[in-house]
């Protein structure tokens, strides 16, 4: 009987609930909380819910008074998909997982530095809105000691760069045998392998 105010009370339900899912996300993503980035998608949820009751309002005038129970399980549907993204990404957080891209971010980083010989592993790691990351790479054998550093402190610059939510870079070098006896040599003793770590 008030198929016009229920359109209108789900438009403008729909337009609320998207204003404040957008401003969640975006605060979340520069503060880098899965929380609250779960919670903005939930705020959109509820949008898509208000827009589901203009759909049906607007199937029911047109005739047809099964588009309100299909469009209520479309949504249905909809809301699984939102909390189950939601839900990976806050357990991922949970258990001090971090995502793919920041992995291949981190790689991208020592693409611009001159004399990495291989990027050896990557770790890291969320503790609270921060990331801290451990990087071991490997040098050409003719790289002396100068270079090492050089290098670590070059690629710590291009980490902290391309991460914005970095707090914390730990940069372990893992040297070829001649550098390292060179270093070994200076210092009066002989690790195996040599490592520098640059915080």
């Amino acid at each position: 009987a008030f198929l016009g105010w229920v359109a209108i009370a789900g438009l403008i339900g729909f337009i609320g609930n998207e204003a404040v899912a957008v401003f969640r996300i975006r605060v979340g993503r520069e503060i880098n909380s899965a929380a609250l980035i779960a919670d903005g998608y939930h705020a959109r949820t509820d949008g898509f819910t208000s827009l589901a009751v203009v759909l049906g309002a607007i199937g029911v005038w047109l005739g047809f008074p099964l588009a309100d129970p299909i469009v209520g399980l479309l949504i249905t549907l909809a809301i699984f998909a939102i909390v189950w993204q939601s839900s990976k990404a806050v357990l991922t957080r949970m258990l001090d997982g971090v995502e793919p891209a920041i992995i291949d971010e981190i790689h991208h980083a020592a693409e611009h530095v001159s004399g990495i010989g291989r990027v050896e592993s990557v770790q890291a790691r969320w503790i609270g809105h921060r990331l801290h990351a451990d990087v071991a790479i490997s040098v050409p054998e003719m790289a002396t000691a100068k270079d090492v550093l050089g290098v670590t402190e070059a690629l710590k610059e291009e980490l902290f760069a391309h991460l914005r939510a970095l707090a914390e870079a730990n940069v372990r070098l893992v040297s070829p045998a001649g550098l390292a006896a060179e270093t070994s040599h200076a210092h009066h003793h002989a690790p195996e392998p040599f490592k520098v770590a640059c915080d």
